[in-house]
């Protein structure tokens, strides 16, 4: 008899007999044949007025309703967190961004978020991809390989440079819908400070006057110093650069901004270049390139000075270039905790990458060691 189920109207009865007319609750399950307990029970839900009964009702389904509604939004929250990015894409983007997350979330929920309908999704998820779209796919893995090993810095016109070379014949302009379809893009940022143009320089004449192109390597070489933040202080950069080809011929680093460290970077060029002709050497008027020291060391190896106006960056021009590429490709939001880690991941930069590998817009598109290669090739066909 206990497992009879009730209607509400008779519970509410049943409620009243102990309520309103006082029988014991005893007696009043024996006569209905109710378990004692589940007339207790019925006592503890029914003897409350019927408006608090509904407002308690009523606020249980709000509760409900509200728990409903925070799960929905702490997962439509997720999903944003996670392809925020992707609603900015074509709709084939989001279709793949729903079935990578399927299993995750519900596909209604996905759908709704990425602003897609359901049944789009199912139409592009049965259909197979067409044979433009394998090709992409199949470029996309090219084009990845070739923005990581650029340490993410080349954009699309280089990157169509590599995959020419792996002999591949598409455009530049697939390349460019390929890598925004894959959140891909070039390293940008630091704007070039406005310079201020200055007295002339007593030390030596400004033999460059912003003629940056050269005909041939070891004729203009330029220097410039540089600093890179660490948490053991200050990492200060030399660096010499030929003109003919903007490869990095000589650096230097130090904790310490002084002569000796242009000279090591200028010594290191020379040592590695050997140059038989008259070569002009641009800087600044820096305290380490009007120093005695230097002057000297430019006479002993055959070596021309030439000086830009105080405070004028742009005779020196390319050298600022240099630093700017190097901190924003490499050192950009970075602070080293040594500054022989800095040492370590600048020399892996210019010797590894800049140098040999990175493909410069001066140097037709190849790298400067292979710009330079070219120029003797042609030297020795002659």
């Amino acid at each position: 008899m206990s497992n009879k189920r009730f209607t509400e109207e008779f519970r509410i009865e049943a409620v009243k007999q102990v309520t309103e007319r006082g029988y014991p609750v005893k007696e009043v399950s024996e006569r209905l044949g109710v378990a004692t307990w589940s007339l207790y029970n019925w006592i503890k839900d029914y003897s409350t007025r019927p408006a608090v009964r509904q407002a308690d009702q009523d606020q249980a389904a709000r509760i409900k309703r509200l728990e409903s509604e925070l799960r929905r939004v702490t997962e439509e929250r997720d999903i944003l967190k996670k392809g925020r990015r992707v609603l900015c894409q074509g709709i084939p983007v989001r279709y793949a961004f729903i079935k990578a997350h399927e299993s995750m979330h519900r596909v209604k929920t996905l759908c709704r978020v990425m602003a897609v309908h359901p049944s789009g999704y199912y139409a592009w998820k049965a259909k197979p991809l067409s044979n433009r779209a394998k090709e992409d796919r199949r470029l996309a893995g090219h084009i990845k390989q070739s923005w990581l090993e650029s340490g993410g810095v080349y954009g699309y016109r280089k990157i169509t440079l590599d995959l020419r070379d792996l002999g591949e014949t598409c455009g530049k302009d697939r390349v460019y819908r390929i890598m925004k379809a894959e959140g891909l893009r070039s390293q940008t940022g630091y704007k070039r400070r406005q310079g201020k143009y200055g007295r002339p320089s007593v030390v030596a004449p400004n033999k460059l006057q912003q003629q940056f192109t050269v005909e041939q390597p070891n004729q203009v070489w330029v220097v410039d110093i540089t600093y890179i933040r660490t948490h053991e202080g200050w990492l200060y950069l030399a660096a010499v650069l030929d003109l003919y080809s903007r490869q990095v011929v000589g650096w230097a680093m130090s904790s310490r901004i002084d002569t000796e460290l242009a000279l090591n970077a200028l010594l290191m060029a020379v040592w590695r270049r050997k140059p038989s002709g008259e070569v002009v050497i641009h800087s600044d008027q820096g305290v380490q390139f009007s120093s005695h020291d230097w002057q000297a060391f430019l006479k002993e190896h055959g070596l021309t000075a030439s000086m830009s106006r105080r405070g004028n960056c742009y005779d020196n021009a390319v050298a600022e270039s240099f630093f700017q590429l190097l901190k924003r490709e490499r050192i950009r939001r970075k602070i080293y905790l040594t500054r022989e880690e800095a040492r370590a991941d600048i020399f892996n930069y210019i010797e590894m990458f800049y140098n040999s590998k990175r493909r410069h817009g001066h140097a037709n598109g190849v790298s400067p060691v292979q710009f330079d290669q070219q120029y003797f090739n042609r030297l020795n066909c002659v």
